[in-house]
């Protein structure tokens, strides 16, 4: 993309952001009924009502740009500018009452995600990357740290069901490397490293609307994100993701996960396009 993304458009993913929170918080620990999707993973009314107010508002604003959502499905997404949506990505975590999930708001040009936005509805956390400038959590420029050896290395990965088959020996063999590993986290933990808490994240069998929105925030922060072959992420990527704050043991992380020829990502992981 040639030039800024204009100042318009961050002004709508911030209304966005705004538009879904109130939704959001108002069925967090309420006991809001659980449904099964057809893949089995849960969805709530939480999830279904802020992704229809925040395509309400493209729909108002920007009716000629694309729109793919995790709830409400995909229209226009051949457009130059396509928002991907996930209102809550972390449900798992927002039924059992753990403040970790987040929204998910990400802008795509032409492909490339340019624009994303993390949003913690409950802690009131906000972390904004647009390309070509400097990432901010709640306004304030943020940076990841430095940390050149997998042995100092703080690492996070979602969920063990992420890696399936040779995936989960490869993972492990790297977790075996870092100096402290934990499970959890969804999105937040790539606002961690973002803030420089954190120094990696890893996981896979992710889809367009899980990794989007985090790819403008990590290299805003100074960061790198890429799949396990270390390629850039956009709408033909695989699902697999590593975030790394310093590019040291991003190397390192890389030559880890590839040891062996990797395995094929399904299709049905594959992202629009």
């Amino acid at each position: 993309m040639a030039g800024p993304v204009p100042a318009e458009l961050v002004a709508l993913a911030n209304r966005l952001a705004d538009a879904a929170r109130p939704i959001v918080a108002r069925y967090f620990r309420s006991g809001v009924v659980v449904d099964d999707k057809t893949d089995a993973s849960p969805v709530t009314i939480a999830d279904r009502e802020s992704e229809t107010a925040m395509r309400a508002l493209l729909d108002a604003q920007v009716p000629a740009h694309g729109v793919f959502g995790e709830e409400h499905g995909a229209v226009r997404t051949d457009a130059d500018y396509v928002w991907v949506l996930d209102p809550i990505d972390g449900t798992k975590a927002f039924i059992t009452g753990l403040p970790i999930f987040g929204t998910l708001i990400a802008l795509l040009h032409r492909g490339v995600p340019v624009l994303g936005i993390i949003d913690q509805p409950i802690l009131g956390e906000r972390w904004l990357g647009v390309a070509g400038e400097t990432s901010t959590f709640n306004g304030r420029p943020i940076g990841v740290r430095a940390c050149g050896a997998l042995d100092r290395a703080y690492m996070y990965s979602t969920a063990p069901i992420m890696f399936p088959g040779a995936f989960e020996k490869r993972h492990e063999a790297l977790t075996q490397r870092v100096k402290l590993f934990r499970w959890g986290g969804d999105c937040y933990a790539y606002g961690l490293l973002a803030s420089g808490h954190v120094d990696l994240v890893v996981e896979n069998s992710l889809k367009l609307y899980d990794f989007a929105a985090l790819v403008p925030v990590i290299l805003g922060a100074g960061g790198l994100i890429t799949d396990w072959r270390g390629q850039a992420l956009d709408v033909n990527s695989d699902g697999s993701v590593i975030a790394a704050g310093d590019a040291a043991i991003h190397r390192a992380a890389i030559e880890i996960l590839t040891s062996d020829a990797a395995p094929a990502a399904p299709e049905a992981r594959r992202g629009v396009g």
